[in-house]
């Protein structure tokens, strides 16, 4: 047995001295269990120095000193605080979905004409969805002839169509109109000579200046009131309670697909309202128009989504 005193050591030999052949450099030994700790511990007296003393390092009297910081236990983890509602039965699948093909800002870049709308000319050879003859719209404009192709999509009013004829010596441009979009839109009820806001849809380049539009127009309003103040210009609309629920005071509605932001939104009363600035009343068809005429209105998508997850959690919780 060995008693250390520091910063001095001394040696004493006791009545079971150890022989010097056994002296030797060894590994260190393996973790020592609880009766080999204990042993070491009664045949060990060391006068440990004053850093010791303060609590640096755990006291010997102890079987196993670090035995608390080793558990052969399975860890435990507290519960969490937060819980996962389950899926939604409105998120599967439906053959009314519509996939987001295209995508536009609000931002009207031209006021167009309508050139012609009516019964396409008669083609060549059969095809078509039925007999009942469709309906062709014809554009002009100024400003969308220039990177346009067949195939591309623009807004007209707000309503995502497919451009199916190019004619750059009369500057117009074609689209095919489906009788639901005639149904679903003001589009219908334009003659030869009016105007249409026209924007076409988003590259990779494109800036983002308005909201998310997406050119699926969710009805028709009614113009309600126009009401100056200072340059600018207050705009009532009149809209089914179906659009309005999903309208918030500040967010995003598309009218006649121009980005606007709404300020007031009276359910009961059926209508909204919002302001044009100057530049926006010389750029875009809708100051032109007259109380009572038609503008198609496209709710913000994320007030849909919002709509549709919350009736999901609600389905699922009942």
């Amino acid at each position: 047995m060995y008693i250390i005193h520091f910063p001095k050591i001394t040696v004493l030999p006791t009545a079971n001295p150890i022989s010097e052949s056994s002296q030797s450099l060894t590994m260190a030994p393996p973790p020592p269990t609880a009766a080999s700790a204990t042993a070491a511990t009664a045949a060990v007296v060391c006068r440990r120095p004053h850093f010791v003393r303060r609590g640096f390092f755990p006291s010997p009297s102890s079987p196993n000193p670090f035995a608390s910081r080793v558990s052969s236990a399975p860890l435990r983890l507290p519960p969490p605080r937060f819980s996962l509602s389950p899926v939604p039965k409105t998120l599967t699948p439906s053959s009314s979905h519509v996939p987001v093909r295209s995508l536009f800002t609000g931002i009207v870049e031209d006021v167009g004409s309508v050139r012609r709308i009516g019964p396409p000319p008669p083609a060549p050879s059969g095809g078509g969805g039925g007999d009942a003859p469709g309906v062709d719209l014809e554009v002009e404009t100024k400003n969308l002839l220039a990177g346009t192709q067949l195939g591309d999509s623009v807004a007209v009013d707000g309503t995502c169509l497919t451009v199916a004829a190019i004619d750059e010596a009369a500057s117009t441009l074609t689209f095919g109109v489906a009788p639901e979009t005639l149904r679903r839109t003001s589009l219908g009820d334009r003659a030869p000579g009016d105007a249409v806001n026209l924007e076409r849809a988003l590259t990779p380049a494109s800036r983002m200046g308005g909201h998310f539009v997406q050119g699926h127009v969710d009805g028709t309003g009614e113009i309600a009131a126009f009401r100056p103040e200072g340059d600018s210009l207050w705009v009532t609309v009149r809209a089914p309670l179906e659009i309005l629920r999903l309208l918030v005071p500040k967010g995003f509605v598309a009218v006649d697909g121009t980005s606007l932001t709404v300020v007031n939104v009276d359910e009961e009363a059926g209508w909204f309202d919002f302001m044009l600035v100057r530049y926006t009343q010389d750029n875009i068809v809708l100051p032109k128009k007259k109380v009572g005429d038609k503008v198609n209105l496209e709710a913000d998508i994320l007030g849909k989504y919002v709509e549709k997850l919350l009736a999901g959690r609600l389905e699922a919780m009942s």
